[in-house]
């Protein structure tokens, strides 16, 4: 489950991909702007500046803006600073496998589920930008008829 870690750290990099290139945002703005809570936000920009996804500039005219383009950053990286491996349970981890003591990793059911799980979150996480995340609000679950209302606000 994404912890409200990752999820304001997602929402203060769509935040930080919205504003012009070489533009920078004030914390206190990113923060009212997502409704989280600044001190909150100042920790995970700091991690997320930590693992290169934001610069930062002290002072007057200081701020944050993205270290590289939205198309380049991965959802599945960011989540992983933030909240951790993407699996499940530890024994269907591949970045921090962990084996279970209370069962048979080769015939355990829930494992073998648990993989397909990780895998599936993997292949969607790992495979989109944070522009294409940032692009794609209004597109979700609707269908043609109602997209092409709200197209010519019918």
């Amino acid at each position: 489950m994404l912890t409200r870690k990752g999820k304001y750290g997602l929402k203060a990099l769509v935040h930080l991909s919205e504003i012009p290139v070489g533009k920078l945002a004030l914390v206190n703005e990113i923060a009212v702007a997502n409704n989280i809570p600044k001190k909150f936000l100042d920790a995970i920009l700091g991690e997320l500046r930590n693992a290169g996804f934001v610069q930062s500039r002290k002072g007057r005219e200081g701020g944050y803006r993205l270290a590289r383009p939205a198309s380049e950053i991965k959802i599945g990286h960011v989540i992983r600073v933030l909240d951790g491996p993407l699996a499940p349970i530890p024994c269907a981890s591949r970045t921090r496998y962990e084996p279970c003591d209370d069962c048979d990793e080769a015939t355990c059911h829930v494992r073998h589920m648990m993989l397909e799980v990780r895998q599936a979150m993997a292949d969607v996480l790992d495979n989109r930008s944070l522009a294409e995340m940032r692009d794609m609000f209004g597109r979700e679950e609707i269908g043609t008829d109602a997209a092409a209302d709200l197209k010519y606000n019918i």
